[in-house]
C-alpha cells in the first residue's frame, strides 16, 4: 500500500515560508494547442494558514480556476492529460508536502481527505445517474474503511450539517430533484465529508439568487470555524471575497497583480486593474449619481499576452510612467509599504496613491 506521505522536505525550500499551510511558488500551467501556446498560469506565487480564507478574483480567463485544479493534481488525470499534455512547473506545498512532483496516485489518495473542491457547477460535477447520499457514501469510503451503513449514517449527517431538509429522507434523491442552492449544499457536504484541511470553492455561488448567496457563504464561513480549514475562495464578485476573504489575491493575464489583507486591497487598492474592479462594483451602502465605470476593452489572449505589463492595453495611466516602459518591461510584484499588501505596476507609489484618493475613491 501507497504512504500517505509525500516527500517531506527535511528544511523549507529557500524562499519557502515555514509555517504556511498551503504553500505555492512559481507556479506554471501552460497548454500546448494548434493555435499556439496557452499560458493560463505564468508565475503565481502565494500562501495560506489554516483557518484564514484567500479570495482570488478576476476576470474569466484570468487562471483562477487553472490555478485550483493545479493544486488538486486534477490537470494530470486521466484521458485530459494525454489529450492536452498540459505542462506544470514550480512548487506546490500542502503541509510540508510537495503535489508538483509527488505520484498522482499519492495526490489521489490527498484529494478528498486532506484537500477538496466545491466545483462551479454541481450540476455538471454531481453524477446524474446516482443519489446524492451513494456519492457522498462513496466519496467517504474511498478514504475509510468502513461499511456502507455507517457511510449512510456520515452522509446524512453531512447533509443535515449543511441545512439539507429531512436529510434522511433526500439522501435517496438524485440532483436533478435538488434546487441550485440545495445542489452546491450537497457538493459543500461532499466536499467536507472527510474533514478536509483545505478547502476550494470555485465560483461557489455562481447562478444563486442573493438570499441563497448569502446562505451559501455563512455556511461556509461556519463550517471553516468548525473544521479550522484553510479555504480559498475562487470569484469574479468582489462582493463575495468582501464578506468571506482574510487576504486577496488579484489574478490578471494569467499573474499576480495585487495580494494583500483583505483590507488593504478594498481600502486602498494599488493596482489600476483592482481599482477598475472596484468601480464595476455596484454599491447598495450609499446613494450613487455616477454609472459603473467598467474595465474598458477585453481580457487578454493567453496565447499571445502583450508584452511589458500585460494591462496597458486597457490602463488609461499607460503613460504616466516616464519612457515606454508599461509596453516593454513586466513589473514585478512588490510591497507597497504596508505590511504583507503587494502589487506589480510600473507607476511609483506615491503616484498611485494620489490617483487612487484623488480621482478613482471619491467616485466610488
Amino acid at each position: 500500500m501507497t504512504d500517505l506521505t509525500l516527500t517531506k522536505a527535511a528544511e523549507p525550500p529557500a524562499g519557502r515560508p515555514g509555517t504556511a499551510f498551503l504553500d505555492v511558488r512559481d507556479l506554471k500551467v501552460h497548454f500546448p494547442t494548434d493555435d499556439g501556446l496557452v499560458k493560463s498560469v505564468d508565475g503565481l506565487t502565494f500562501s495560506l494558514e489554516k483557518g484564514k480564507t484567500l479570495g482570488i478574483v478576476g476576470e474569466s480567463g484570468s487562471g483562477k480556476s487553472v490555478t485550483s485544479l493545479a493544486v488538486m493534481g486534477l490537470h494530470r488525470v486521466g484521458q485530459y492529460n494525454k489529450r492536452n499534455k498540459v505542462r506544470i512547473s514550480g512548487e506546490i506545498w500542502l503541509d510540508g508536502k510537495e503535489l508538483v512532483s509527488a505520484p498522482q496516485e499519492d495526490v489521489r489518495r490527498l484529494r478528498g481527505r486532506e484537500m477538496s473542491m466545491i466545483f462551479q457547477d454541481p450540476l455538471s460535477a454531481l453524477h446524474p445517474y446516482f443519489t446524492v447520499g451513494a456519492q457522498i457514501v462513496e466519496a467517504y469510503r474511498v478514504h475509510h474503511d468502513v461499511t456502507k451503513k455507517v457511510a449512510r449514517k456520515r452522509a446524512v449527517e453531512m447533509l443535515d450539517r449543511v441545512g439539507i431538509p429531512q436529510p434522511d429522507k433526500r439522501v435517496d434523491d438524485y440532483p436533478h430533484q435538488f434546487s441550485g442552492g440545495m445542489r452546491q449544499r450537497v457538493m459543500i457536504a461532499m466536499s467536507l465529508v472527510n474533514n478536509p484541511e483545505l478547502l476550494i470553492a470555485d465560483e461557489p455561488t455562481t447562478a444563486l439568487d442573493v438570499t441563497v448567496q448569502a446562505q451559501i457563504l455563512d455556511l461556509i464561513r461556519d463550517l471553516q470555524k468548525e473544521f479550522g480549514s484553510a479555504v480559498v475562495v475562487i470569484t469574479h464578485d468582489l462582493g463575495v471575497v468582501a464578506e468571506l476573504a482574510d487576504d486577496i489575491l488579484v489574478m490578471y493575464g494569467g499573474r499576480c497583480v495585487e495580494r494583500g489583507p483583505a483590507e488593504e486591497v478594498f481600502t486602498r487598492p494599488q493596482h489600476p486593474y483592482t481599482w477598475g474592479l472596484l468601480g464595476s462594483m455596484p454599491r447598495l451602502d450609499r446613494e450613487r449619481t455616477d454609472r459603473l465605470m467598467p474595465v474598458k476593452g477585453s481580457p487578454p489572449s493567453l496565447i499571445n499576452v502583450p508584452s511589458g505589463c500585460a494591462f496597458h492595453p486597457r490602463c488609461p495611466y499607460a503613460d504616466v510612467p516616464k519612457g515606454n516602459v508599461t509596453r516593454t518591461e513586466r513589473p514585478e510584484l512588490r510591497e507597497t509599504g504596508s505590511g504583507g499588501h503587494f502589487s506589480a505596476c510600473h507607476m511609483d507609489r506615491a503616484e498611485r496613491t494620489r490617483i487612487w484618493s484623488e480621482e478613482i475613491a471619491p467616485k466610488l
